[in-house]
């Protein structure tokens, strides 16, 4: 059990979930909390990571660090995908082990699932049917860093456990056009549209200053911003986005989901999630009064018979409610006040059509989600206008 004293490593602190999940630990009195940026810490560097460990020994990990983006992103770096997300997990995951670290918490995504799966998508579908081809490389290094939780589990009795959340936005959110996820990047169009037509050159320069597209700043000529833009589909009062606008997404506020990560690593442990009785007598030990020592295995665990098949032990993250890509975008054109037009590409792809997770197992766990879309995409519009005041 982690103390108010134990010293937490949340790796990507400064991430959309990261960020959240350091500041509800702080909120509930975990203090003791290490945190290293990109700059300061490698985490595709094997001998830096080592080092770090070495250094600061945590007792706990939130693995929160990724190479993440939307679906032109994931199609244009698919080796970068792959690659840079097994580095982290690998680095990571092997220094906590290496370190004694009492609990891990691995993030991933719930990309990890089949294209085709059967809808709300529960834990146990996993690699029973192909991967959606846009993001087959960040899914299958997802699905390598849960194997990784659960194998170390299962032979040396650790405790890491693996949370896949849905689609995520909130504070922190990333509103870069070149690589954002579908809401910000959405809602950041929206926006400057709207500014095109309202001719607002002031905000539409504060805007780009503060997130350059393809290096393209409010310094630059009005005829170079709108040509830069259009190429991302804003127009005057007008918005084109990708797709046909009917796949269905389910969307989670982040300090949700930061809440749910957090609700984990402090009351679950895996045991909790396979079945205590079959599982801590092999590899935790009953004292004589039937107590568990969650923190030490009694040996090496592994394809131990009287355990049977153990999978898909990670846990869905999510709101189980689901919505049209067109009506995700009805509500932010109502939060940010546009009144233009908002068009789809149809030539252009849908990825999965639909992504709605099971979230039983979770609820069962004790957390169920408290934003509402309607409300959660207002608050995001709140907090990207704010972002733009902090230069």
């Amino acid at each position: 059990m982690l103390s108010k004293d134990s010293k937490i490593y949340v790796a990507g602190h400064h991430g959309l979930v990261g960020s959240a999940i350091w500041n509800n630990l702080l909120h509930r009195g975990y203090t003791n909390l290490v945190g290293r940026s990109h700059q300061e810490l490698d985490l595709t560097d094997q001998v830096a990571v080592k080092k770090f460990f070495d250094e600061e020994r945590p007792d706990a990990v939130v693995l929160a660090a990724a190479f993440v983006g939307g679906i032109m992103a994931n199609s244009l770096y698919r080796a970068d995908f792959i690659m840079m997300n097994m580095k982290i997990q690998c680095n990571v995951i092997s220094e906590a082990y290496a370190h004694g670290v009492q609990k891990l918490l691995f993030l991933g995504s719930t990309c990890i699932y089949p294209k085709n799966a059967p809808q709300p998508m529960k834990e146990d579908c996993l690699l029973t049917s192909p991967l959606e081809y846009t993001n087959e490389e960040y899914a299958i290094a997802k699905i390598a860093g849960l194997k990784m939780c659960e194998s170390y589990n299962l032979q040396y009795g650790t405790n890491y456990i693996a949370v896949m959340p849905t689609n995520l936005y909130g504070p922190n959110d990333n509103f870069h056009l070149e690589n954002s996820h579908v809401m910000p990047a959405m809602m950041r169009k929206v926006y400057l549209a709207k500014l095109i037509h309202d001719g607002d050159w002031d905000k539409i320069a504060i805007d780009l200053n503060k997130r350059p597209v393809e290096g393209v700043t409010g310094d630059a000529s009005h005829d170079k911003i709108l040509e830069i833009l259009a190429k991302y589909g804003i127009f005057d009062n007008k918005v084109v986005l990708w797709g046909t606008g009917t796949p269905l997404r389910e969307f989670l506020w982040s300090e949700d989901m930061a809440d749910a990560s957090v609700h984990v690593l402090l009351n679950v442990n895996f045991s909790d999630i396979i079945g205590i009785e079959k599982y801590s007598s092999v590899h935790y030990g009953a004292s004589t009064d039937g107590a568990v020592d969650r923190n030490h295995s009694t040996g090496r665990g592994g394809a131990i018979p009287k355990l049977g098949e153990i999978r898909n032990c990670h846990i869905n993250v999510g709101t189980g409610k689901e919505l049209t890509i067109r009506e995700l975008s009805e509500l932010v054109v109502k939060a940010v006040g546009f009144e233009g037009t908002v068009e789809f590409d149809t030539s252009k792809p849908d990825g999965t059509m639909r992504k709605l997770i099971d979230v039983s197992k979770l609820h069962s766990l004790g957390w169920t989600h408290k934003v509402e879309i309607e409300d959660g995409v207002k608050k995001l519009f709140e907090w990207y206008k704010s972002s733009l005041q902090c230069q």
